[in-house]
């Protein structure tokens, strides 16, 4: 049974990159144009919706898709699909992933973090963390039908595995999906820097992460060294602070990369930059980005949504472009990952991109 939400109203060189303010954004180029909030622990179709970590819309179809980072605590690890028109939000379907053999996956062995239509068959792809703390699962980035039916599993790059000491860390692995060049190049990005490539950003320095390229058979077109930038603040009570990247979209001759931070005491911060991989170094075959002279890619600071009249920043972790707003600006809208916790939210943000 379809759901309806209606909204009351429209509403760095080296590891240690010092810390630093970023440059502001145009503030002319992205604006809020409205905001929704899902109930908390909604139910649809015998499952709790939360946990939304990934969002994509098509426009040949004009359907969106959303990934629950639901490790199969609650239900087995899945899929939603809806219709928004920026005014009313309406769940349409939910869809188990599946595995090879066509059962759901056990609880533990999947995260689920990102979701993209696939521009050439309409089937969907999307990104699991693995895991280290328990055990050492690889990372994966898979295919499915529309069914949540296995298709594939595109090959990663040996430095993406887990291994025991290295690789990448627990929790900051395959955040960013996105298709470029027409759907001819997967293109991911990593939450944080992998173990060899030195300790994750701090309020006194930022740290380098990794994007990587690879044709739809796997093949590693490049690697990029991504700077992120230094956690916004110390955690007053010395709790976790940290900062990684949670989305990455193709722009057009680039890419749009999130960047989300979370201080506990605090509370959240999301950047949006652009960046282009030109000039950057190819360090595919780099072991330990601390230990190299690389050229990172560039970037620009886009929007920062703690200027754009929020009623409240979350952890914001997707971001898809949608339809053409009736003035002919793109929109971006974005969700948020409440963690399946009462004390957080599901929003859908809209925004408008000169």
């Amino acid at each position: 049974m379809a759901k309806k939400i209606v909204p009351a109203g429209l509403l760095a060189v080296s590891l240690l990159v010092a810390a630093a303010a970023p440059a502001a954004a145009k503030t002319d180029e992205v604006a809020l144009v409205g905001e929704l909030t899902l109930p908390h622990a909604m139910e649809f179709d015998g499952t709790t919706v939360g946990g939304l970590s990934g969002i994509d819309y098509d426009p040949r179809t004009g359907e969106w898709v959303l990934i629950s980072d639901d490790r199969s605590d609650r239900q087995p690890a899945r899929f939603y699909t809806a219709r928004f028109d920026g005014g009313e939000f309406e769940l349409t379907g939910t869809k188990p992933l599946l595995r090879p053999d066509g059962t759901t996956y056990p609880k533990g062995t999947v995260d689920p973090e990102d979701v993209r239509w696939d521009p050439w068959s309409g089937t969907i792809w999307w990104t699991s963390e693995g895991e280290r703390a328990a055990r050492l699962i690889d990372p994966s980035i898979s295919s499915a039908g529309a069914g949540g039916h296995f298709s594939n599993e595109l090959p990663l790059p040996a430095n993406l595995r887990m291994e025991p000491t290295a690789g990448p860390k627990q929790n900051e692995v395959l955040e960013g999906l996105t298709f470029a060049a027409g759907g001819s190049r997967v293109v991911t990005a990593m939450e944080g820097p992998l173990l060899q490539d030195g300790e994750s950003p701090t309020a006194e320095h930022g740290a380098l992460s990794r994007i990587t390229v690879q044709s739809r058979s796997g093949w590693v077109q490049g690697q990029y060294a991504y700077p992120l930038d230094p956690v916004f603040a110390e955690s007053p009570t010395g709790g976790f602070a940290n900062n990684g990247v949670s989305a990455l979209l193709a722009d057009r001759d680039g890419y749009l990369v999130m960047e989300r931070s979370f201080v506990t005491g605090v509370g959240n911060s999301i950047r949006i930059y652009r960046i282009t991989t030109r000039g950057a170094t190819d360090v595919q075959h780099v072991s330990s980005l601390p230990d190299a002279k690389v050229r990172p890619v560039r970037k620009e600071l886009v929007a920062d949504l703690a200027d754009l009249g929020l009623s409240k920043i979350d952890n914001v972790e997707g971001m898809t472009w949608g339809p053409r707003l009736p003035d002919g600006r793109r929109s971006l809208v974005l969700v948020s990952d409440d963690n399946f916790a009462p004390n957080q939210t599901t929003q859908i943000i809209t925004l408008s991109v000169r």
